[in-house]
């Protein structure tokens, strides 16, 4: 028996490479694709090696209309095909015996293909368990899930560094002798080493991609549009979380014609957004290519505009929410005041002149950061503000 598993050239799609590595060793044929180069890899398999002995894997990525009539006429006829996913864009392959989609498992953690794949290896005994692989299987998972944030997992998220900072045929031959000698997952001295060099790294370049973000709304939208080349995870997170008032993050590989978008929040699905331009992917981490509407939405109409202010880092007085009120400077050098009142809501002043009534601080501004892209001033301009306005300390 022959194994063919083609798969996506990401963490979650290689992790799926080396689990068949360890089940089946030197009879596994494994080959690396992108979206668009799965169905090339599946039509040659289908013209060149599909026979009796032969069985294909598909991992982390589904295949177009043509080749998922192909692959059921292939299986009819009595050929061996698996394809295991779990992006919510491939669920309809549910309706074939030879596919699993799965989004979310019933305890409420959501599936990657790497856990999908090592939970059918299992079931088969085509892999000999250990509490290393356990290990590698789950931090892929939340790494590729964006679970390991909310869990703060870290080593999920050096996981994939390490994944983006050697040759993907060395990250495969490291796992595949970790997992097979290793009572447990743990990363090595060298690893460790130049893992804290790429943190430091990473660190600085979203320090400086951040001041050069811009605000724009997209088709009701509040988005953050930024160029980057790497880093687009890491970058999303930090940018979602310091500007939670945007929906989404729009990261943009101008050099590789590519979007990558990235989002904090629950009721924002941005593999919706990505699908609009002929994309894909998860809820809070999907992306496209870069056609005609996506280059005039994204570039064209952002480009005059100018790099949003990030709010004073080291204040000690002027302070978000507190109860003196907190202070705020747009481009045209309006001045916006966030203060509570004695009724427990939080009132919106432009300079002097009232705005509208919150019923929380985080709403207000949240308000005035998407209609006004306001910033937090600095220290010595807000004690100037309460000089000039004859503001109370108290």
């Amino acid at each position: 028996m022959t194994y063919h598993l083609y798969s996506h050239n990401d963490l979650d799609g290689v992790a799926c490479g080396i689990l068949a590595k360890l089940s089946f060793q030197e009879n596994v044929e494994v080959r690396y694709n992108s979206v668009q180069g799965l169905n090339f890899q599946v039509e040659r398999f289908l013209e060149q090696k599909a026979n009796n002995d032969a069985v294909l894997f598909i991992t982390d990525l589904s295949v177009h209309s043509e080749n998922e009539k192909r692959l059921q006429h292939f299986f009819n006829k009595g050929g061996k095909v698996h394809l295991l996913d779990h992006h919510k864009t491939a669920l309809h392959f549910n309706k074939y015996k030879w596919a699993t989609v799965k989004v979310e498992y019933e305890d409420g953690r959501l599936a990657s293909a790497t856990s999908i794949f090592y939970d059918y290896l299992k079931e088969k005994k085509l892999i000999k368990e250990n509490p290393a692989i356990d290990t590698f299987v789950d931090l892929v998972r939340q790494w590729d899930t964006w679970e390991w944030d909310k869990n703060n997992t870290i080593d999920a998220k050096r996981l994939n560094d390490l994944f983006y900072m050697i040759a993907i045929e060395e990250f495969e031959e490291r796992m595949v002798q970790r997992l097979q000698r290793a009572d447990s997952f743990a990363f090595d001295d060298f690893e460790e080493k130049i893992l804290n060099m790429e943190d430091n790294k990473i660190e600085r370049y979203i320090h400086r991609k951040r001041r050069e973000l811009v605000q724009t709304f997209i088709n009701d939208y509040c988005v953050g549009v930024v160029y980057a080349e790497s880093y687009h995870s890491e970058l999303g997170n930090v940018i979602g979380k310091e500007s939670p008032h945007l929906d989404y993050i729009a990261i943009l590989n101008a050099g590789g014609k590519k979007i990558a978008f990235r989002t904090i929040h629950d009721d924002i699905d941005v593999s919706e957004i990505a699908n609009q331009f002929g994309g894909g992917g998860h809820a809070k981490a999907a992306g496209c290519s870069m056609n005609e509407d996506a280059f005039r939405l994204y570039i064209m109409e952002t480009f005059p505009l100018e790099s949003l202010r990030i709010d004073a880092p080291k204040n000690q007085v002027n302070l978000k929410g507190s109860e003196q009120g907190s202070l705020y400077m747009d481009r045209e050098d309006h001045y916006y005041f966030i203060s509570p009142t004695s009724d427990q809501d939080w009132v919106l002043k432009q300079d002097k002149t009232l705005l509208e009534t919150f019923g929380s601080f985080q709403e207000a501004e949240r308000h005035m950061k998407r209609q006004y892209g306001a910033w937090l001033v600095r220290d010595d301009a807000f004690e100037k503000y309460k000089s000039d306005n004859k503001l109370s300390k108290s």
